[in-house]
């Protein structure tokens, strides 16, 4: 069942009144593949915009915090932590994890996904003048706690 469409078939905000006020934590993942001289480059801090990693960092954070104002019917939510971290995977492809965490009546997960998405649509933007032809290939949940259930990535 679809918990953001009443009975009648229209959008609405979740009524989260009556959930318990837990902490919450979410972790969620983007991959990004460019040309090995691109990632280079991004790692040492060597392009002309300037360190790449840093702004892609900042930008992740304010996604996350950003997440109620992009996406429709999410609740404003009072983070606590919002970190994103960088870990090169092979000669081309960088990972984001982007970590959230709350107290309140609602999961964290859209603002982790937020921010890994809007972390590595920054990556691209500061690496496109020397690489156009980077995919960003994945968005996904790793993790989910708090609240009724759990949830955990097994792939």
């Amino acid at each position: 069942m679809l918990t953001h469409i009443n009975e009648k078939g229209e959008a609405v905000m979740v009524d989260v009144g009556d959930k318990a006020v837990t902490q919450r934590t979410a972790a969620a993942y983007a991959r990004i593949r460019m040309q090995p001289q691109t990632l280079a480059a991004l790692l040492a801090a060597d392009l002309k915009k300037g360190d790449g990693l840093a702004a892609a960092r900042i930008a992740g954070i304010q996604g996350a915090k950003q997440t109620s104002s992009l996406i429709p019917l999410c609740h404003i939510l009072p983070l606590e932590s919002v970190t994103v971290d960088f870990e090169p995977e092979n000669d081309c492809t960088l990972g984001i994890v982007v970590r959230t965490r709350c107290t309140a009546k609602t999961g964290v997960e859209m603002e982790a996904l937020t921010g890994a998405s809007v972390a590595a649509l920054t990556v691209y933007d500061m690496c496109k003048a020397i690489d156009r032809g980077m995919v960003i290939e994945e968005i996904r949940l790793l993790e989910k706690h708090g609240g009724k259930s759990d949830y955990h990535y097994e792939g």
